[in-house]
């Protein structure tokens, strides 16, 4: 993870064409020396500070980055979440990608947050997917962690989920499920979708790991929870909104996966002040 988030800043410098800022070469002296205070401007939850201190670190070690408040800290509007102190002229240099990625990641433990609040007092996780910002899914996976999110598989090698096209091709869920299990055997978790009752009874008669329930009202979910009598982990999933929430994770299941969380955010807005 080190690696990636590493790889990442520094593609994401170049990008910013971090070594040929014309502003800042040719306005700010190298010498010059300055104090930021970086500020929340709404409510919500932190995510994305430590990358945040290692943009710096990468553009200018000698710059001194003071977390206030960690990842996963709640905030409200006009707290001091860090502090930064050296060379005015890297700190502008860092400034819009760190406010970038803390921004884009406090949004999706923000919205992580309001999930998690509306299931409390049940047992049920709520469940990040795979539809994630491409290259930024490490970022965007911690984010929801630190919304007190849990992480489902990160990429397509971490388990294997038999989707409705998966089934089309092979001809019937037993089918696809026993050959996957032919193939990986007990080394990784097999989960299949399933969108009816009928195709729900079919993958409970497999030997799969996980049935997720894909785009199903409430009552019948709630019929399948004790069709399956605690046999199988169940997961909800489709068109999981923060007013639906409650009433899917009141149906049994034992997981509800949100899209939402990293694709349907809104940022955190946060802010870079000097010190007068």
């Amino acid at each position: 993870m080190e690696d990636r988030i590493k790889h990442l800043i520094e593609q994401a410098l170049l990008e910013d064409g971090v070594n040929n800022d014309v502003t800042t070469d040719n306005l700010v002296s190298k010498e010059r020396k300055q104090t930021g205070f970086f500020i929340t401007k709404e409510n919500g939850v932190l995510s994305g500070i430590e990358i945040a201190q290692k943009v710096f670190e990468t553009i200018d070690p000698t710059l001194a980055f003071t977390v206030i408040k960690p990842s996963g800290s709640v905030v409200e509007a006009k707290e001091i979440i860090a502090t930064i102190e050296g060379s005015a002229a890297s700190i502008l240099k860092g400034e819009r990608l760190a406010l970038n990625i803390m921004q884009r990641m406090s949004g999706i433990a923000t919205t992580t947050n309001r999930f998690v609040k509306e299931v409390s007092g049940t047992n049920v996780l709520i469940l990040d997917t795979r539809k994630t910002t491409p290259l930024f899914r490490v970022l965007e996976k911690k984010a929801v962690k630190d919304g007190g999110g849990t992480n489902h598989r990160y990429n397509l090698s971490d388990m294997v989920m038999i989707k409705d096209n998966h089934i089309e091709a092979v001809g019937g869920i037993t089918q696809a499920v026993r050959l996957a299990r032919s193939k990986v055997g007990l080394t990784l978790m097999i989960e299949v979708e399933v969108e009816t009752k009928e195709q729900f009874l079919e993958a409970l008669s497999t030997d799969v790991d996980v049935i997720m329930l894909d785009n199903m009202g409430n009552d019948l979910m709630r019929e399948l929870v004790v069709l399956n009598q605690g046999r199988k982990k169940l997961e909800a999933s489709g068109n999981m909104t923060l007013e639906r929430v409650k009433s899917v994770a009141e149906t049994g299941v034992d997981t509800i996966s949100v899209g939402a969380l990293t694709h349907s955010y809104k940022s955190l807005d946060i802010s870079l002040r000097f010190k007068k």
